[in-house]
């Protein structure tokens, strides 16, 4: 019995191990098919919610909308929201531009842009002929035209060039003309400096009309008339072709006086002051130029010489000469009291 009963639980231990990893796999097979199926069910429930959400779709009721909102629904064009808002973007872009000073770099881009695909396209500038420049360069031409290595034959504006060029005080006229694919041709009409005027403190180089050439700068003008006052510089022109006329005075004026824009002075470059009448110009200057011809007016020891008055001639003399003189009539004076004692 002993060795009997020990046999039976010696036979017990050694089968248990094997019967717990039977039970135990035997029951990790029931979990996994158990996950298994609830898994597949999940997704045929999901899949068929699905089905049955896109037959079905919820019905969202809407408050009628305002009569205004649904005359605009009604009768506006179709995608008109979306060009008002694109319109919106757009003016509210250009208004950045401007209010943030922009614009100009804004055009000068779309300038660019279109001249270089007009360039790629064969109409650019390869030749430039300037005809009738004498004091400009052509570079200085085609800057104050607007005219740069970027620009295209075809967008360039030949009127909006001509007037840019009539706006230099340079230039009197301009053409321009467009010789496609790429010749640009352009003839001006330059003025000619004419005098030296002074106004206010300020020299300026002008033209025979008056207009206003540029600052006096260059030594090259140094030998243009001298012309001063205001007023002066728009009847220089007149004043002056009637000084012609004598050239025993033009020779030795240094400057013309326009004064109170009524009249001239003339200042001689020996310093003596001409002073001439508002009328009948031409008679005093003929009247001059006999004096000097004849009695050596301009070599006499005076300052001034008075013409204003119709009926006389008035010589200031200089301070030596009045000295001169006064000592000369107290000597007369001495000797007529002599001889009457």
């Amino acid at each position: 019995m002993d060795r009997a009963g020990s046999l039976t639980r010696s036979l017990f231990r050694s089968l248990r191990p094997q019967a717990d990893l039977k039970a135990a796999a035997i029951g990790a097979g029931v979990l996994l098919r158990e996950w298994v199926q609830e898994k597949f069910a999940n997704q045929r429930a999901a899949a068929e919610t699905k089905i049955i959400s896109k037959k079905a779709k919820p019905v969202i009721e809407r408050e009628p909308p305002p009569r205004l909102v649904a005359l605009v629904e009604r009768y506006a064009p179709r995608r008109v929201g979306i060009t008002m808002t694109v319109l919106l973007l757009l003016g509210s872009g250009g208004f950045g531009i401007v209010k943030g000073g922009h614009l100009q770099d804004f055009i000068t881009a779309v300038s660019d842009t279109r001249n270089a695909m007009a360039n790629s396209a064969g109409f650019r500038i390869t030749s430039v002929v300037i005809n009738g420049r004498k004091q400009l360069s052509q570079d200085e031409i085609l800057a104050i035209g607007g005219v740069s290595g970027r620009s295209s034959l075809l967008f360039l504006d030949a009127d909006v060039v001509r007037e840019k060029l009539k706006a230099n005080p340079w230039i009197a006229d301009a053409t321009v003309l467009k010789l496609y694919p790429g010749r640009l041709m352009i003839d001006i009409t330059e003025r000619q400096a004419f005098a030296l005027w002074q106004e206010a403190g300020r020299l300026s180089v002008i033209a025979d009309d008056g207009a206003v050439l540029e600052p006096y700068v260059s030594r090259r003008f140094l030998t243009l008339p001298l012309v001063v006052g205001k007023g002066a510089d728009t009847q220089a022109r007149d004043f002056l072709a009637l000084l012609a006329r004598y050239p025993q005075i033009s020779s030795v004026t240094k400057a013309a006086i326009y004064v109170g824009e009524r009249r001239w002075n003339l200042r001689l470059k020996d310093g003596l002051d001409i002073r001439l009448p508002e009328q009948d110009v031409g008679n005093a200057l003929a009247m001059l130029s006999k004096l000097d011809k004849e009695d050596r007016l301009f070599s006499k020891d005076i300052v001034a010489v008075d013409m204003r008055l119709p009926d006389r001639l008035v010589v200031q003399l200089s301070d030596d000469a009045a000295k001169a003189r006064e000592d000369l009539f107290k000597d007369k004076k001495k000797k007529k009291a002599g001889d009457a004692a």
